[in-house]
């Protein structure tokens, strides 16, 4: 028997490929509302650097998750969770098709796969271990991760400090490797039938838009924005450490000219791009699709895919 569960469909993909277009494209056909999962977008006031739907199009079709939290707060993949399945519940209340849109593997893992109710978070020790990382380097952090969980540090990469720290702190407090406390009390998502979308445009082509998109928010204000976001938060809000706002500052600190700081910008958002197509095609499921989500011919497809899988 078909299932009576209403659909969700997923979208995701490496940053510029196109999800924000081809999500804009379902919500209006379907009558939907588009749930964001991206880690910086949640923040207010870092606009240019996340490349968030413009304005008008957050007018046109209801989006969610989108400049909800301050700069200085702190989101955990649970936190995004468990905001999300409250979303989500809202949307399925309203009889709307959810659209959920983002780049961030770990928060969508989360949500859809569940997320352990991890220890309580301890700024004692999480103080130390920045103290630590400050002073011997984010991969002395890695390699003590590595002692304690070394699934959960083959899954983190060397240089993301704040995960690394997480991990750390959760493994010493409930005293057992993170990977098993998640492993044995992940909930996943109930009460959908989930639809798994993946955007896979060719690569030369993709590292062409990203080089595109990077030269754009230079030249929209990058770095005015970064500027005026130390003055304001200084360097402590962790998304000042994230894509395009970190060669900014680099620039700001004197680091790298203005060239440099684009050209190593572009480099990271090819970088990242890379890890999310490696984090992606461990999601089960997923129908991938060769090209941009603004591709007509995709749309199209897709379109069609969804009205067939909204008849149940």
């Amino acid at each position: 028997m078909a299932s009576t569960d209403p659909l969700l469909v997923v979208l995701l993909g490496p940053t510029a490929s196109g999800k924000t277009s081809l999500s804009l494209a379902l919500a209006e056909r379907f009558n939907g509302e588009i749930v964001s999962c991206d880690s910086v977008a949640l923040y207010r006031e870092f606009d240019i650097g996340t490349a968030k739907p413009t304005p008008a199009e957050r007018a046109s079709v209801p989006h969610h998750l989108i400049d909800v939290v301050d700069p200085t707060e702190a989101v955990t993949a649970g936190d995004y969770a468990r905001r999300a399945r409250e979303t989500l519940a809202e949307i399925r209340g309203r009889q709307k098709l959810p659209i959920m849109v983002g780049g961030t593997g770990l928060y969508l893992r989360a949500l859809l796969d569940g997320l352990f109710a991890g220890p309580h978070r301890s700024e004692e020790l999480r103080e130390r271990l920045r103290a630590r990382a400050a002073e011997r380097g984010p991969a002395h952090l890695h390699k003590i991760l590595l002692r304690l969980d070394p699934d959960a540090a083959g899954k983190i990469h060397a240089n993301d400090t704040p995960k690394i720290i997480r991990a750390i702190e959760v493994c010493l407090s409930a005293k057992a490797p993170m990977t098993q406390l998640w492993n044995e009390s992940r909930a996943p998502l109930a009460g959908f039938r989930i639809m798994r979308l993946g955007l896979n445009p060719e690569r030369d082509a993709l590292y062409d838009r990203i080089n595109q998109r990077c030269r754009q928010m230079f030249e929209q204000g990058l770095i005015e924005e970064t500027k005026s976001l130390l003055e304001k938060y200084g360097a402590s809000p962790w998304p000042l450490s994230s894509l395009g706002y970190k060669q900014a500052a680099h620039f700001l600190r004197g680091e790298l000219t203005r060239a440099q700081a684009l050209e190593a910008a572009q480099q990271a958002h090819r970088n990242y791009a890379k890890r999310q197509m490696t984090w992606f095609r461990r999601e089960p499921d997923v129908r991938w699709l060769a090209g941009f989500g603004d591709d007509p011919h995709i749309a199209r497809e897709v379109l069609a895919s969804v009205a067939a899988n909204q008849l149940g």
